[in-house]
């Protein structure tokens, strides 16, 4: 690994050797489209080949109030992008999955212009932070994910970049007012402070309020408060230095989850949920609904500060912290009766650098990005009836921080007809050494326990991506990429849990935590995809074929050795092979009428058959868990003067919530409708903008979230119910 360092080095100043002897400097030209559109092509910048979806901010708009508070909400019209979601907001939390091409998106990355965005327990990105009327467009990368993206725990699940609304030049004011059903409101100001004399400076302060009654049983989704600040300072006729600082403060009850025997009768048991009152039972009172909530506070900053040398030299630094404080509450029934707290207090900090160099025959990048985390889980237990403390679930310390280091290098260029470009991304990952404590009534003191240490391992991978298209013709071209993307280790609170459930007969069998963690690796992904481009002056359509081979997946394993019985944990031995077909559409029907239609099809199955408690399960060939074969996003963007009304229509194929698919969860098909007025140039407003929306529009009963594991058995997996139908107004003003 370190001569392919060194290799990519040693590129790099051979380049720049060629770059000051060049004469010539190329700027590789944009296609530029000019009509109204959902979804849009995307690359990333000194790239030359599309390999990425781009939701516009029209496409943002399109998906209603729920996409301003939620990025999944808002990436839903992507094909290949399946999103799962309980409320018809997008204020539940993490009480919603999204899934691309058959994986689960806490495996994939999430940035902020380039800059990573995660967290842990769950492992994966913070998705409800921000609000997206400060995000000019999203980009998301589903196969090969480009080299400079900081992906966090890394991108198996691909990568989602918001590509921010930075200060506008000019003096604005945008405000919103949302109402809807179940106490729904939504308030949102941005100020725009335009160019300020003399410094040039721009700014931008935001704030929002959202809140909203859980459409089912007792309890709260908000309130959800946000503030933003952002900030552009030009240093030079070419540099601007951009700032953003995000705070998200949310308070919310949770949904209950239903068994699959109740999902059977839906008319039955959709309104199932939290209980309103306390009994002094406690196998009862671990359903109370305040005793279902979670507290989610996160502080983020970043900032891009550029750096122009000359012509052909560029250089840029990214700087971010990010704060985290969480405390989620959840009844179990664990010692007859308890209310689990875990609390995530997390802390990371770190720098992308980079140089951009141009000469004649191509576009050259180098980075570097770097990263300290410092992740503290805790899990405590209280006695649902009397609130008395019971002890820790899970008590571990690192020795240090997480530290990732990750150099890359891009080249881009065009010969002719063919754009070609190819990236080398080299990731390292050092898990820090933790200590393990145990805690004895009656005074419950930690005592560091010598099974539970943890040892210091470290984790990485070289991930190339290559990518190449021809234009055929003016309007037709064809590309394919390749990639290979990773995860890094995740799911140790369950590891530890089942350690510390079975301690006895671990240690009697000379088993510590430790040689548990020794099985952990980072799951590894290849994908490749082919795909065309037909552009016409009234339609455009993009067709793409994948296939990717994903190796070291986390599953369950039996290991006979511990107690009389065995006992099943995970292991990273999996192995699963996905491909399929997607499209993307727009069709221009004159002047008044946008038709899109996103079909998707998509093959996720398990290479051999899974072992759980020394037998054998039939999973060879199955479809991995929560994964549709088919799936359609289509609507109509229909324009009459100031009005525009957009029905969308949802289809998601049937679903298995296990490995053995017995657990079958029917289809179904949802319909959406958006009524919109817009008037500009009114007196003393440029643009006033009213908002209907209808969300399940037919009030289809259906399961929205399956809550698994991709190894998940029958009996263990959660399922929820999507929203009934819905009514919501929006009220915006620009000024």
């Amino acid at each position: 690994m370190k001569r392919a360092i060194w290799g990519m080095m040693a590129l790099l100043f051979l380049s720049n050797g060629l770059m000051a002897l060049a004469e010539e400097v190329v700027t590789l030209d944009e296609i530029v489209v000019t009509e109204k559109k959902l979804v849009k092509p995307t690359k990333q910048t000194n790239e030359t080949v599309y390999t990425g979806s781009e939701i516009t901010k029209k496409g943002i708009e399109a998906q209603g109030a729920k996409a301003s508070v939620s990025v999944y909400e808002a990436v839903n019209v992507l094909p290949g992008v399946s999103v799962e979601s309980i409320d018809p907001y997008g204020l539940a939390a993490e009480q919603k999955n999204i899934r691309i091409r058959g994986v689960r998106g806490f495996l994939g990355a999430m940035t902020v212009a380039g800059v990573p965005n995660y967290g842990g327990n769950p492992m994966g990105p913070r998705e409800y932070l921000y609000d997206m009327e400060n995000v000019e467009s999203i980009a998301v990368y589903k196969g090969a994910v480009p080299a400079d993206l900081g992906t966090g725990v890394g991108s198996r699940g691909g990568a989602v970049e918001l590509r921010p609304r930075w200060p506008e030049e000019k003096l604005g004011v945008d405000i919103s007012q949302g109402l809807g059903e179940n106490g729904y409101t939504r308030t949102f100001l941005r100020l725009d402070a335009g160019t300020l004399p003399t410094v040039n400076t721009r700014l931008s302060l935001s704030g929002s309020y959202t809140d909203a009654e859980k459409w089912k049983g007792p309890g709260d989704l908000g309130p959800r408060k946000n503030v933003s600040i952002m900030l552009s300072q030009p240093i030079s006729e070419r540099d601007d230095i951009q700032f953003w600082f995000n705070l998200n403060d949310l308070e919310q009850n949770l949904y209950k989850s239903l068994s699959y025997a109740e999902v059977q009768d839906l008319g039955t048991n959709t309104e199932k949920d939290y209980n309103s009152s306390l009994t002094g039972i406690a196998a009862q009172d671990i359903n109370y609904f305040d005793y279902n909530r979670g507290d989610y506070l996160n502080r983020d900053f970043l900032s891009v500060i550029p750096l122009t040398l000359s012509e052909r030299f560029q250089l840029k630094f990214k700087p971010y912290y990010s704060k985290e404080d969480t405390e989620i509450l959840g009844g179990t029934l664990s010692m007859g009766g308890s209310v689990q707290k875990r609390t995530r207090d997390i802390e990371r900090y770190g720098l992308i650098s980079q140089v951009d160099s141009r000469f004649s025959w191509a576009t050259a990048t180098l980075g570097y990005w770097v990263e300290s985390s410092d992740m503290l889980i805790r899990q405590q237990f209280y006695n649902a009836a009397t609130l008395d403390f019971r002890g820790y679930g899970m008590v571990m310390e690192n020795d240090g921080d997480g530290i990732v280091h990750s150099p890359y290098f891009k080249l881009a260029g065009s010969a002719g007809k063919l754009d070609w470009q190819a990236g080398l991304k080299y990731f390292y990952y050092k898990d820090p050494a933790s200590q393990g404590y145990t805690a004895s009534p009656p005074d419950y003191e930690l005592v560091k326990a010598q099974d539970l240490y943890r040892q210091e391992k470290t984790y990485d991978e070289l991930l190339p991506t290559l990518g190449v298209d021809y234009h055929l013709s003016e309007g037709i071209e064809v590309h394919a990429s390749y990639g290979r993307n990773q995860i890094r280790p995740y799911a140790y609170v369950p590891l530890v849990t089942t350690y510390n459930s079975n301690r006895a007969d671990f240690q009697a069998a000379g088993v510590t935590l430790d040689d548990m963690f020794s099985g952990y690796d980072m799951e590894i992904s290849d994908s490749v995809e082919l795909g065309a481009r037909f552009r016409g002056r009234w339609m455009e359509v993009m067709p793409t074929v994948f296939y990717a081979r994903h190796k070291n997946l986390l599953t369950t394993v039996h290991d006979p050795r511990i107690g009389a019985n065995g006992v099943n944990y995970y292991q990273n031995v999996g192995k699963a092979t996905g491909y399929g077909a997607e499209l993307e559409t727009n069709f221009f029907l004159g002047d008044h009428v946008t038709w899109f239609v996103n079909p998707t099809y998509t093959s996720l199955t398990y290479d051999e058959d899974l072992t759980f408690a020394g037998a054998t399960l039939d999973t060879e060939d199955n479809q991995v868990v929560d994964t549709p074969e088919w799936m359609l996003k289509t609507g109509l963007i229909l324009t009459f003067g100031d009005v525009e009304v957009v029905p969308m229509l949802r289809y998601l194929d049937k679903r298995y919530g296990d490995a053995e698919n017995t657990e079958k969860i029917d289809e179904y098909v949802v319909a959406d409708l958006k009524i919109g007025y817009t008037k500009k140039d009114l007196s003393f407003i440029d643009t006033l903008k009213i908002s209907l929306e209808f969300h399940n529009l037919f009030d289809e009963a259906y399961v929205s979230l399956i809550n698994a594991m991709d190894d998940s058995r029958a009996g263990n997996t959660s399922y929820y119910v999507g929203a009934p139908f819905t009514t919501l107004l929006t009220v915006s003003l620009e000024i």
